[in-house]
């Protein structure tokens, strides 16, 4: 009798050692897997076919300059 109670002690107390290892060693961290948005390959198939916008660029009046040179 006294072989079979050390026995259950035993396996009882690595079934509770081998929950709280899991319980603060696991590795897994389920926010590393997860995918957080579409890639460079689905913009690519995806982007809009817009023409390019002309960017104008205002140019300062001569006046304003000549104003501020010594």
């Amino acid at each position: 009798m006294a072989t079979s109670m050390w026995t259950s002690l035993a396996s009882v107390l690595t079934e509770t050692f081998g929950a709280l290892r899991k319980t603060f060693f696991d590795g897994y961290r389920p926010e590393l897997h997860y995918m957080r948005g579409p890639g460079p390959r689905w913009r690519e198939k995806h982007e809009l076919r817009l023409a390019p916008v002309p960017v104008r660029v205002r140019a300062a009046p001569v006046a304003h300059l000549r104003s501020r040179l010594p």
